[in-house]
């Protein structure tokens, strides 16, 4: 049993380095895609905007969709969806057409609503014991992405022409792969196991759960952060006379401090517990907000977004392990849908947001506006661990009984 769900898991952590390198190679080259054919400079963005619009409006359809059909057929169509966005945002590119190329990245956003669910997949293959080192494992798959995608990106730009037709062709066959690693997924199928989802508790009941809004908060917060200041800062970077390709290596870094500690994230809250972790993350992101005050050369640039990858995933991946305590089989597709769809909006509001603060306040005082949501959430949880001080001195392992007593 414990090596079928160690290779479901290694399945699921492919498919999650596939999918970010997609997402990644969007986020490298998606704006210079759209500079090339917009009409005006401040269109450029779009295709990157429409790909977050995707992932917003398309997590609760497919998180439905696979409570009915189950995990792999939904893994699949998400996959496939990233095949069709790569050859029609080949096609806009191709064309002329930034309205096609950001319906191709809309399309690469679905892609990412379906994939988002990777994580809690591997909550469902894994015991109690392995679920937070399966969860951060799977998401480990984004270390891989960081290469990967702006290499990738990179070297499609030239490859045809116009230029990057052939970045999103490259995005088209890395979704492709994904499908044909997701054709090795065997794990419990929801439709044929009959889970009745009219069984659970009503919708406001899970997601009013304080362990449920902790949860929420406290992976939205780490989310927001880390959307809001990587966005701003290849603009400020620039702003500050930096090279565009400094600016890229500083992107590079931070993704791997997103990613990296992905390896032992899972075993530090096996060993801490899940919400001294997730401490832990708002005080490294508070060190990354610091540590843009101490100047805007490359080290600081560096350091500051090393922080902030670490940060999140500190938080994001101690988000998720908690709220997985906090709902059953029956409940799940509702719960994580709610969970992903939210953190996604407060991504998508973030992103709008960071061009308009960077140029209306500077890159020190943006991330000093961040000061104020980052000492609520050390306050949320503060509270939230002396209300299950004693669950956690008794199961210091992260034991789902004992916080999912908290929680409720």
């Amino acid at each position: 049993m414990r090596k079928h769900s160690h290779r479901q898991v290694f399945v699921l952590a492919t498919a999650q380095a596939l999918f970010q390198t997609a997402s990644v190679l969007v986020m490298t080259v998606g704006g210079l895609a759209g500079s090339q054919i917009a009409s005006r400079p401040e269109l450029a963005t779009v295709p990157i905007a429409a790909m977050f619009l995707g992932t917003a409006i398309t997590t609760f359809p497919a998180s439905a969709w696979m409570a009915r059909v189950g995990r792999r057929a939904g893994f699949l169509l998400g996959a496939t969806l990233g095949i069709l966005g790569g050859l029609i945002g080949a096609g806009g590119i191709w064309l002329g057409s930034l309205a096609l190329l950001a319906l191709g990245t809309l399309l690469v956003g679905a892609y990412q609503a379906f994939a988002q669910f990777y994580r809690f997949a591997a909550g469902e293959v894994a015991d109690d014991a392995f679920r937070p080192r399966a969860i951060s494992l799977v998401l480990a798959g984004g270390v891989v992405a960081a290469l990967l995608g702006p290499m990738l990106g990179r070297l499609g730009g030239p490859l045809l022409q116009p230029a990057y037709v052939g970045s999103f062709l490259i995005l088209a066959i890395v979704s492709l792969a994904a499908f044909g690693t997701l054709l090795a997924l065997r794990m419990p199928n929801i439709a044929t196991d009959h889970v009745d989802t009219g069984k659970g508790r009503p919708w406001a009941t899970i997601v009013t759960q304080p362990g449920y809004l902790v949860a929420l908060f406290g992976a939205a917060t780490g989310y927001g952060i880390m959307i809001l200041a990587m966005t701003a800062t290849p603009i400020a970077m620039t702003h500050h006379h930096h090279e565009l390709t400094t600016a890229a290596t500083v992107i590079q870094l931070h993704v791997l401090g997103m990613f990296l500690p992905s390896f032992f994230t899972g075993t530090l809250i096996a060993r801490f517990g899940v919400l001294r972790i997730m401490l832990a993350g708002v005080a490294l992101l508070s060190a990354h907000v610091l540590m843009t005050w101490t100047g805007t050369g490359f080290g600081s640039f560096a350091s500051a977004l090393v922080l902030l990858g670490v940060g999140w995933n500190f938080l994001y991946i101690g988000g998720t392990t908690l709220l997985t305590t906090t709902y059953s089989p029956a409940e799940k597709s509702r719960a994580q849908a709610t969970n992903d769809m939210t953190i996604f909006i407060v991504g998508l509001a973030c992103s709008f947001g960071a061009g308009g603060l960077l140029e209306a306040v500077g890159w020190q005082t943006l991330n000093g506006l961040l000061l104020p949501w980052l000492a609520i959430a050390a306050l949320v949880l503060l509270w939230f661990s002396f209300r299950t001080s004693a669950a956690a001195r008794s199961a210091p392992d992260l034991s789902p009984a004992s916080i999912r007593k908290g929680a409720r």
